[in-house]
């Protein structure tokens, strides 16, 4: 509980504090590389990227309104189970795998939403996925398992784990 407090309260204050980068049509959200300790510490961070998206883009001045307040919790909330399902498979690659499909997943389904209420008609769906592939694989993939590598080898991981199964 109190580590999907954490990570909600982390993820919207990014979103709230860098509210036009969170929410551009070319949008970088560093918080992103939050979603692949989802991999990890499974459902108390799937729940906290989630809540922290939904209250991030509800308060954000430059979210896209309720479409980017469902449309991104959705991401949030799928792209993290994903990972977290495919990331606990005992398979050499289950982790590359799994923020893959997080980048995937967040990719398509804000690119598509942010590309047709920002640019209506005037830029093709494939050019969002392309941008927000771009926007997504750096936070996600590049700092992201770095950040999932660092946290699984800690101490805190390890007592975070085993205090799981001992309850």
């Amino acid at each position: 509980m109190a580590l999907a407090a954490v990570l909600a309260a982390t993820y919207a204050a990014y979103v709230i504090g860098f509210g036009y980068v969170s929410s551009a049509f070319l949008q970088f959200r560093i918080v992103d590389a939050l979603l692949p300790l989802s991999i990890l510490f499974g459902p108390p961070a799937v729940a906290g990227v989630t809540i922290g998206v939904f209250v991030g883009n509800l308060f954000n001045p430059f979210s896209l309104g309720t479409v980017d307040v469902i449309g991104g919790t959705i991401a949030n909330f799928v792209a993290s189970g994903m990972g977290w399902w495919i990331g606990r498979r005992a398979f050499r690659g289950a982790w590359v795998t799994a923020i893959a499909v997080e980048i995937g997943v967040v990719t398509v389904v804000v690119g598509s939403y942010v590309v047709v209420l920002t640019t209506p008609g005037n830029v093709p769906l494939w050019v969002g996925w392309l941008t927000f592939l771009g926007s997504e694989a750096l936070p996600i993939g590049i700092l992201g398992y770095p950040l999932l590598k660092t946290v699984d080898r800690s101490a805190i991981s390890k007592r975070f784990l085993r205090a799981r199964t001992v309850s």
